[in-house]
């Protein structure tokens, strides 16, 4: 009998919670499936689900959230052959979007009765692992700032963006990218592993969780006026052919910066280690993930 562990983030309320938890019942059925539901209950808890759920030979652990959660749990799973299922229950939802997980509860649970799995890679800067993305420019100013405001979702993410713009000055990076060094003064410096930023923007629409490599994405100075059309391209899927994006693929990248101040990964905000240097490397196939194919 398959063994599954549900680890739920608690922030859909209680009433979504027993419709989730009625669709779990209707999908996997006791008589087929062992299943355990369980919830996040302080920061880093979803590793230790995971991990405990590794050590007791649990099948598939399946993330209920957001990227933050989904994360969180994966850094259990690195390296075992417990596999990691997604039910996307967050706002941008951006590694679920880049592997064509649906957002539909229902649809992504019968993915998980199918049960398609694929190794993916994931990405590391300094210590902290990444499945889409990692930033050091205005994107990890912003995840800072949302790390502290009640407003969530994408409204609240573009309040931000909108406030803080006219203040931000775009940093000169020294970059190495499989030992070829650049000098560049940017606005965003994200190094993406999946394609997705969330809410279906994608600042790497070529970036691949199967490929073995990681995408590094400057983009330059840009005016006010700018972030309309950026954000058209973003959505459309071609800003890396537009005049807003430099584009370049590698294995290990290192950015340094006098003036760098904030790292984020997969949307949140962590503790910037390394002394003006974040290190960034892909780790391939790293962690078995129930697919959409």
């Amino acid at each position: 009998m398959k063994k599954i562990l549900f680890i739920i983030n608690r922030k859909a309320g209680t009433d979504r919670e027993k419709r989730l938890e009625d669709a779990i019942g209707r999908h996997l059925p006791a008589n087929q499936y062992a299943v355990e539901i369980t919830h996040l209950q302080y920061l880093g808890h979803g590793a230790d689900l995971a991990k405990e759920a590794v050590n007791n030979q649990v099948d598939i652990v399946v993330a209920v959230g957001g990227d933050g959660s989904i994360n969180e749990i994966a850094q259990g799973l690195v390296g075992s052959n417990t596999a990691m299922a997604i039910l996307p229950l967050g706002s941008g939802n951006g590694l679920a979007r880049a592997l064509k997980i649906p957002l539909d509860v229902n649809k992504a649970l019968q993915l998980i009765v199918a049960d398609k799995q694929r190794a993916i890679d994931v990405g590391y800067a300094n210590e902290h692992l990444f499945l889409s993305n990692a930033g050091v420019g205005f994107d990890a100013l912003i995840a800072e700032q949302f790390k502290h405001t009640r407003k969530r979702g994408l409204m609240g993410y573009a309040r931000l963006v909108l406030k803080s713009f006219s203040s931000y000055n775009p940093e000169a990076y020294d970059i190495t990218i499989d030992g070829k060094k650049l000098d560049e003064k940017a606005f965003l410096l994200t190094v993406a592993n999946g394609n997705q930023f969330g809410y279906e923007f994608k600042l790497a629409p070529s970036a691949n969780v199967f490929d073995g490599k990681l995408d590094l994405c400057i983009m330059p100075p840009v005016r006010f006026y700018h972030l309309l059309p950026v954000s058209i391209y973003s959505l459309l899927g071609n800003i890396d052919k537009t005049r807003f994006m430099k584009h370049f693929t590698g294995k290990e990248i290192t950015i340094s910066s006098q003036s760098l101040q904030f790292l984020q990964v997969d949307g949140d905000a962590v503790p910037l280690t390394g002394n003006g240097m974040v290190r960034l490397k892909v780790l391939p196939e790293a962690i078995k993930v129930v697919v959409n194919e």
